[in-house]
């Protein structure tokens, strides 16, 4: 009786394991909707190339409506003049709604060549990272930068630079570098915003030791692109208490 009782166990025990299993593969075949969970896809770099090629799609069909917008809204009649941005020059400039040109400077920093690995460095030291970008784009806006772009973004109020892995992500497309940050002003005071920055001053220390890039480039007549994205914010909201 002890036999045939462990055999009945036993036996309870593989459909147990056998149901256990089911349940995992049809929960694994739901999850994944037919697709591999563990594909290549899902890598982020890959993801995000995906989204910054589709952000640049979307961004080229905004530019096209906005610019039919802006012809509608000329043809049509207002309340009152500026009272669109495009009726006043400076605050069309400033809010980058408007393409802009005149002097300036072009900063450009890129990650050391690959004939440089010294082995005192790390790869962190080898590489252009989000804060050196920030800290360019902050001296710019100290010196009395009157407008920006960087790669070939105009920057406005809500830009943000991000870095993801190697390559700089702004406004939803992605850079690989050297990266060019470019700023409309006074030329001198622009250079000597640049020369005061601590932040600057720790950056060009590894350009000295392990060979990153860093020139600065001076313009008669830089030209700007109006801003082509949206300006609209997204922002974290609490969960329900």
């Amino acid at each position: 009786m002890r036999v045939t009782g462990g055999r009945v166990v036993r036996r309870a025990g593989v459909v147990l394991v056998l149901a256990a299993a089911g349940l995992l593969f049809a929960t694994s075949a739901l999850t994944s909707g037919g697709t591999d969970l563990r594909s290549e896809s899902a890598d982020l770099g890959s993801v995000v190339a995906q989204r910054s090629r589709d952000n640049a799609a979307e961004a080229a069909r905004v530019a096209v409506l906005r610019s039919e917008v802006d012809a509608l809204s000329r043809g049509g009649t207002t309340t009152g003049q500026g009272e669109d941005p495009l009726d006043d020059p400076a605050l069309g400039a400033a809010s980058g709604a408007l393409a802009v040109h005149g002097p300036g400077l072009s900063v450009t920093l890129d990650d050391a060549p690959d004939s440089v690995r010294p082995a005192s460095a790390s790869p962190d030291d080898l590489v252009v990272h989000q804060q050196d970008v920030e800290s360019v784009v902050n001296a710019l806006w100290a010196g009395g930068a009157e407008a920006m772009m960087i790669m070939d973004q105009r920057i406005v109020s809500t830009s943000a630079v991000r870095c993801v892995g190697n390559v700089l992500v702004l406004q939803g497309r992605t850079y690989s570098p050297p990266y060019t940050i470019s700023a409309i002003g006074d030329v001198t005071r622009l250079r000597q915003a640049l020369a005061d920055s601590a932040q600057i001053a720790v950056y060009r220390q590894y350009v000295a030791a392990y060979g990153l890039g860093y020139r600065v480039d001076a313009a008669t007549d830089l030209r700007l692109p109006a801003f082509d994205g949206t300006t609209t914010l997204t922002y974290a909201r609490a969960g329900a208490a």
